[in-house]
């Protein structure tokens, strides 16, 4: 090969290689470069229960924490309703430019098996942290003249389906946990459904109802004196009651944790989903976050995207085998 051609030759084979080069800069910069921006605009956050529950506390806490961790900032809306499903309807409209998440709260994996929805959990969300569990359990009223679980069991076999108790919503885990412990200890009970913890506490302080089942939204309650804790639904004592049984451990063989975490709409691109999975992950070093999980005897349960894509998958299946234990699988 002469000078020329070779020098003709490592030319073109320079000018190849650059324009390669930043060809293949630009696709991998390209998801970089729409991020560059984000967030430019509130990110709009639904916890999909009733303001001044619990849940509604944690994640306005989550939503502040992220926003500072983002550099932009987090409002947290309220979309009560529908045993919790109706930040996961709302992800199903919405663009997947990471400005809309909602909290998915285990419903989103059992309902679908019980009713008609708007969603399949396997194929319309991104799935970005699993970030904690709830504690749940029975309350009655202080001055209720049922002591214990024991005392409730007997009660409900005495009186078929007058013993009335509150959840946060049908299809619930706080109503299927108890209607699990039902079946098991051979009860009737009469289910009254509310739209959140709020509600659920009122009527049980104001007499409307006999107990109340829901997570630790009634916390307060209880270590004021006003209310009872009969027992919770772990798979072990909490730290904070631990002279309180659960259900397990009473041979009502019933455990629920309930594992919750943030979804956006299907369709994120993989760098956003990672980016938001990191900053939620770093909201679980907060303070603050802490503190109010502590609270509410939250503990901490991480998953990442995969992880949790995983989780939701595996859980959509458990969730089916139980709607079909209960017999309350959808008919049409």
């Amino acid at each position: 090969m002469s000078q020329s051609t070779s020098s003709r030759a490592s030319r073109l084979s320079r000018r190849d290689f650059l324009k390669a080069t930043t060809a293949a800069g630009a696709t991998l910069a390209f998801p970089a470069l729409a991020q560059q921006g984000y967030p430019a605009r509130p990110i709009r956050l639904i916890c999909p229960w009733p303001a001044g529950g619990s849940t509604d506390v944690v994640m306005r806490t989550f939503g502040e924490s992220l926003g500072k961790i983002l550099g932009g900032t987090v409002i947290t809306e309220n979309k009560p309703g529908a045993g919790g499903i109706l930040g996961a309807q709302e992800l199903v409209n919405a663009k997947p430019d990471g400005y809309t998440l909602s909290q998915i709260p285990l419903g989103v994996f059992r309902l679908p098996h019980m009713q008609k929805v708007n969603f399949d959990p396997l194929k319309d969300f991104s799935y970005i942290s699993c970030l904690t569990g709830y504690t749940f359990g029975m309350v009655v009223r202080s001055d209720s003249p049922i002591m214990s679980i024991k005392d409730m069991v007997e009660y409900a076999k005495a009186n078929p389906g007058k013993f009335s108790y509150g959840s946060t919503g049908t299809g619930t885990t706080p109503h299927l946990a108890v209607e699990q412990f039902a079946r098991r200890a051979n009860i009737k009970l009469l289910h009254i459904p509310y739209k959140g913890n709020a509600e659920g506490m009122q009527a049980v302080l104001g007499g409307h109802v006999m107990a109340h089942s829901d997570a630790t939204g009634w916390a307060s309650q209880v270590d004021a004196g006003r209310c009872r804790l009969l027992a919770t639904y772990g798979s072990k004592r909490t730290k904070r009651w631990p002279n309180v049984p659960t259900l397990q451990e009473l041979g009502y063989a019933t455990v629920s944790d309930s594992p919750f975490g943030v979804a956006g709409p299907k369709g994120m691109e993989p760098a956003l989903v990672k980016r938001l999975n990191d900053a939620f992950r770093k909201t679980l070093e907060d303070p603050a976050v802490i503190a109010t999980l502590e609270k509410f005897d939250q503990p901490v349960i991480y998953l990442d995207s995969e992880g949790y894509t995983k989780f939701a998958r595996e859980t959509f299946e458990q969730e089916k085998e139980t709607i079909e234990t209960l017999g309350l699988t959808k008919t049409s």
